[in-house]
């Protein structure tokens, strides 16, 4: 009875919004205008399908869930040639779903047409990418939810089978757990919705433990495990909106809203106005300067602030990881809810403070967030370390040049670590080789020692008991290493107050 109460009630619960250009703030509508020239950029009409930028002018690689993406923004922009558009883009994502059952990558969809079929010896992230069905799939809910009458009768029966696809395959494959956060939680949306909207009652139930799952590990700390990164809190951020917004009961609205809210103060307590940047660590990071790459929390920050106070580059070509900027249309149909305490922060820096978090069990994160200067460690109990192709970042310091600019420290190599910051600087424990690489233009070789690294607005004093130290200048990098440590403690001064 509570089931058949539960799909019967299900449209009226969803709340479209059915936003169009006029209907945005202002920060939203400049933002989304920007994405939409950029997609406008970068339309191949013989392909239906948006050229990703940079590729070679006559060849380039066509981008299936960016394109999907701009067909929900031309819906939304909704002048003349636009549903047509949009209708002949979402026809080719829909060929682009792989239908290979008992395969792992069944019911996603192809990065570009031009991918390679995946083949018997295919591995994850390099031959395909399982997270194309949350991406893509969300998407197609949300135009099914906000724009139906705008595209094609025949296109919406189409998009929920293919949604329905994409959960059996993620269901068959078995790889997610509830601590990937920022799908997890486009999963815990787009697994229910097919559940209701799909008609299938049997996943229901499940799609409902998952949600629980998801919410019970973020209670543990009020954290989620894949902690503080400018790119996937917001894709985090996104995932929370769908459960906020468009939620089929009142419980999975109520625990995205408080995740949400949770997740911006989080944020706002690591964020530094003054900077524009959000302070290390990262568990996942693309860069070190919100100023200079597309971030996602730089979006949806940018949906509140004005151009001058957001933190994003200035987006004219080029522009360091400008594929993001496609997302934009999925962020201005949600409604950005970010609490006044922490838009408070976001707007002016509240002065300096310390900042110590649980993570998980094992793992804490430390930062301190100073005037002028931003800095970070991670403790993780020994259980993680870093290498140079990775994401995590449990080591980082930003700062801000005599010339205005950001410079920056990252932690490129180390054994399994932990590292602690507070007031006067970090400290690293760790058995082994570490290396770091320091952000700063024109930087000489000599200006890091083994006992202080001393940079333009910024001195820091090392004690290390290493065996060898080593700097090498890379262009606008200073790359330094010590071998043989146990223990290092940096004291950092910033010279600009």
């Amino acid at each position: 009875m509570l089931l058949t109460c539960l799909l019967t009630a299900a449209p009226a619960i969803a709340r479209p919004r059915h936003p169009g250009p006029n209907s945005l703030g202002k920060n939203s509508r400049e933002l989304f205008l920007t994405s939409m020239q950029w997609g406008d950029r970068s339309w191949q009409e013989r392909a239906g399908l948006c050229g990703a930028p940079g590729s070679a002018p006559g060849d380039p690689t066509f981008l299936v869930r960016e394109s999907t993406w701009y067909a929900l923004g031309l819906l939304l922009r909704d002048q003349p040639g636009d549903r047509d558009r949009a209708t002949r883009i979402l026809q080719i994502v829909l060929k682009e779903q792989y239908r290979e059952p008992g395969r792992p990558w069944d019911g996603t969809f192809r990065r570009t047409p031009m991918e390679s079929e995946p083949g018997d010896h295919a591995v994850m992230w390099r031959d395909y990418d399982p997270n194309w069905r949350e991406f893509i799939g969300t998407t197609f809910a949300i135009i099914l939810n906000e724009y139906p009458d705008r595209i094609t009768p025949d296109l919406g029966p189409r998009m929920k089978e293919a949604i329905d696809y994409a959960v059996a395959g993620e269901i068959k494959q078995g790889r997610l757990v509830p601590s990937y956060t920022n799908i997890a939680l486009m999963y815990g949306f787009l697994w229910n919705y097919a559940a209701v909207r799909g008609d299938r009652p049997d996943w229901v139930s499940p799609s409902t433990r998952w949600q629980e799952d998801v919410y019970k590990l973020f209670k543990q700390y009020d954290s989620f495990a894949e902690y503080n990164s400018p790119t996937y809190a917001g894709a985090d951020l996104f995932g929370l909106a769908l459960w906020r917004d468009y939620g089929f009961t009142p419980r999975m609205r109520g625990i995205g809203s408080e995740m949400e809210a949770s997740l911006w103060r989080t944020t706002a307590d690591m964020y530094n106005a003054n900077l524009r940047n959000i302070s290390g660590p990262y568990d996942r990071s693309y860069g070190m300067d919100m100023q200079s790459y597309v971030s996602v929390v730089g979006l949806w920050l940018r949906t509140v602030l004005g151009a001058d106070q957001a933190p994003l580059p200035k987006l004219d070509p080029p522009v360091d990881h400008v594929a993001d900027l496609w997302f934009v249309p999925a962020l201005v149909v949600l409604d950005t809810r970010v609490p006044d305490d922490a838009m408070k922060s976001f707007r002016k820096f509240p002065g300096d403070h310390l900042v110590r978090r649980q993570i998980t069990d094992q793992r804490i994160a430390t930062a301190w967030i100073g005037q002028s200067v931003i800095y970070g460690g991670e403790i993780t109990d020994h259980s993680r370390f870093v290498d140079s192709e990775g994401q995590f970042h449990p080591f980082t310091v930003q700062w801000k040049l005599p010339d205005g600019k950001i410079g920056w420290i990252l932690l490129t190599r180390s054994p399994m670590i932990d590292a602690t910051a507070d007031k006067e600087g970090i400290t690293i424990s760790a058995k082994g080789d570490v290396s770091f690489r320091i952000s700063v233009p024109g930087a000489a070789t000599g200006a890091a020692k083994a006992s202080e690294w001393n940079l333009p607005g910024l001195v820091i004093h090392v004690e290390a008991d290493s065996k060898m130290f080593k700097a090498e200048q890379h262009g606008q990098f200073l790359d330094v290493s010590y071998t043989g440590i146990s223990k290092m403690t940096l004291t950092i001064n910033s010279l600009g107050g």
